[in-house]
């Protein structure tokens, strides 16, 4: 399956509870942190809820 790479461009500061449970979710604990996650519905879905705050590569 496909992957993509997240990474975390701004602070979690402020921002509402259910987007600091999403980012620890994706395993995102502080900023410039990169994950590698597949490319799913449910990880995109994520993805969506905090694309303010991330930044998405594909592999």
């Amino acid at each position: 399956m496909a992957k993509i790479q997240i990474k975390q461009i701004k602070s979690r500061i402020n921002c509402p509870k259910v987007q600091k449970r999403t980012l620890d979710a994706l395993g995102l604990r502080k900023m410039n942190h990169t994950v590698v996650k597949e490319d799913t519905a449910s990880i995109l879905g994520m993805v969506k809820t905090v694309h303010h705050l991330v930044e998405v590569t594909k592999l």
